[in-house]
């Protein structure tokens, strides 16, 4: 009798393993933030195509083919095993430091506007940062993983993930790009957090990166954008002039905004008006009902990713649970700091908005991350009927 239920319970194990389902509650959230994304590209690019003698369509075309390619990368990585992630986990704290190290080579890296975060791949410039945050995540994961009990208790355990953090944070504030290296910064502390971590050890070794931070904010031009964050409307032709117009777009949106395409911001007011601020010109045309949409669907998306990650460590995956966490600490913070941003709360940053913004680096590189998530997702559902397989019938061996 115990052998006939036990083959029962593995047949229908083995059945629902087959009909492991897409997480709507991860899915739908994405699929809303990149169509959202696709009316705001449309509609926030034309006037910047047509200043570069292009297309209207030129920059929505070329976010469509980035998601195609994202989504190319996404389905990648849904099909690679996580285990597989967890062995490479390792070499990539070095290859991290130096793709980062790439963008100082002459003939490979390249600079714009003054700041070196980009290198050259012939058809495209690729920012590496995106990866490198990636690359991050998951090493640190693998870190937390091996060194579980340990970051509970000793300082040093939990001390060495931050030195990845300096590191790469010192060669981010030469390119220039303190924007990411406050978002690596504070992704590595949230995992490490997360993990255990105690409160004391973590908040001695924030102390200690202040001054890293304070002496690079002391640089004139991020200077200038401190100052003008606090009163920008001292001078709202120059040091202020990105974040009065990126208001005068918010308020004039109001509560219902002001319709589709009938933004007057984007129309060569609102500099970088289809990447860094594009969250204002939604604003402006879709108003506050717009940003509470956006907001919650973010929300929604990172809760659900960190419900994962909790879903992962309860079953005995704490490598995919520390991946999980550390993409949605990723991507609600970037969000929150892209958004903050645009509504005048946080000073400037070049950092663009998850899943909204054009920009080939970051599409391909979320899209990446989301593959990850639904992997991790995929082998949850798929590993949990069989364990229901292996628990023995009592009631049947009793009858």
């Amino acid at each position: 009798m115990r052998n006939t239920t036990g083959k029962q319970q593995a047949r229908r194990g083995l059945s629902l393993n087959k009909a492991v389902k897409v997480d709507a509650w991860l899915l739908v959230p994405v699929l809303l933030l990149v169509a959202s994304g696709l009316v705001m590209v449309g509609s926030s690019s034309i006037a910047v195509a047509e200043s570069h003698g292009v297309s209207t369509s030129y920059y929505l075309v070329r976010h469509i083919i980035y998601i195609l390619f994202g989504l190319i990368l996404a389905s990648t990585f849904r099909v690679i095993p996580i285990a597989f992630l967890e062995r490479i986990s390792r070499p990539l704290v070095w290859f991290s430091i130096l793709t980062l190290l790439l963008v100082f080579i002459p003939g490979i890296g390249k600079s714009v506007n003054g700041s070196a975060r980009w290198v050259t791949l012939g058809f495209a410039n690729f920012q590496v940062v995106e990866a490198v945050k990636v690359m991050v995540i998951i090493y640190i994961a693998g870190y937390l993983a091996r060194k579980a009990d340990m970051v509970r208790v000793r300082f040093f355990d939990t001390f060495k993930p931050l030195i990845l953090a300096g590191v790469l944070t010192g060669i981010l504030l030469l390119q220039p790009d303190m924007g990411s290296a406050a978002v690596i910064t504070a992704i590595v502390g949230g995992m490490v957090w997360l993990a255990g971590a105690a409160w004391r050890h973590i908040a001695i070794l924030g102390l200690a990166s202040l001054p890293m931070f304070a002496a690079a904010a002391m640089e004139p031009y991020r200077l200038r954008r401190i100052v003008s964050f606090t009163d920008p409307w001292a001078d709202p032709y120059n040091s202020g002039f990105q974040l009065t117009q990126a208001l005068i777009a918010v308020g004039r949106g109001e509560v219902f905004g002001v319709g589709l395409g009938a933004s007057i911001q984007k129309l060569f007011y609102l500099p970088e008006a289809h990447t860094d601020f594009i969250f204002a010109v939604l604003a402006e045309e879709f108003g506050l009902l717009g940003v509470v949409f956006i907001l919650s669907l973010f929300m929604l998306l990172v809760a659900r990713i960190m419900g994962i990650g909790l879903m992962a460590h309860r079953a005995g995956k704490p490598f995919a649970g520390n991946v999980a966490y550390g993409i949605g600490l990723w991507l609600g913070l970037q969000a929150l700091v892209s958004m903050g941003v645009n509504l005048g709360v946080l000073p400037t940053k070049g950092l663009t908005l998850p899943l909204i913004s054009s920009g080939g680096s970051s599409v391909l590189m979320t899209f990446l991350a989301l593959g990850i998530v639904f992997r991790i997702r995929y082998e949850l559902d798929r590993d949990a009927p069989l364990k229901i397989a292996r628990v023995p019938n009592t009631a049947g061996a009793r009858n």
